[in-house]
């Protein structure tokens, strides 16, 4: 029953989370491992296709701007690439890395991988803690 209520909501969380409205998937994320500390592994599935997909968002919102030169501020953007999405976890860092990826016209088949494992990887830290706070 709680899957039917949980799952969605941190879905949504997570996908918010990695746009630039509000959101804290972080949070839905501990209090859904509380609640059902088993469904872990669903949890963080759930969780990372979210926030994947609010990051696609992300990216092609930033194919929308128009294209200017690097300054030198952002050439570092150039030279670590797509690579540079596996810190897309980071809170307001990594929108702002989703929507350069976007501005910058990298190709999709490079941005996803890096973006999937840096959503991925943000949530598997988390299960441990969460896991403990419950008490499993």
């Amino acid at each position: 029953m709680a899957d039917a209520l949980w799952l969605p909501g941190l879905f949504a969380s997570a996908f918010l989370s990695a746009t630039l409205l509000p959101g804290n998937s972080e949070l839905a994320l501990a209090a859904y491992l509380y609640q059902a500390p088993q469904q872990w592994l669903i949890a963080v599935a759930v969780a990372t296709l979210g926030n994947t997909l609010g990051g696609v968002v992300t990216v092609w919102m930033g194919r929308r701007l128009p294209r200017k030169e690097l300054s030198p501020r952002t050439a570092w953007l150039a030279r670590w690439g797509p690579l540079s999405l596996a810190l897309s976890w980071v809170p307001v860092v990594g929108d702002a890395l989703c929507a350069a990826a976007g501005w910058l016209r990298w190709p999709w088949k490079q941005i996803l991988p890096w973006l999937i494992a840096g959503k991925l990887l943000r949530y598997l830290a988390l299960v441990p803690l969460a896991r403990a706070a419950a008490g499993t």
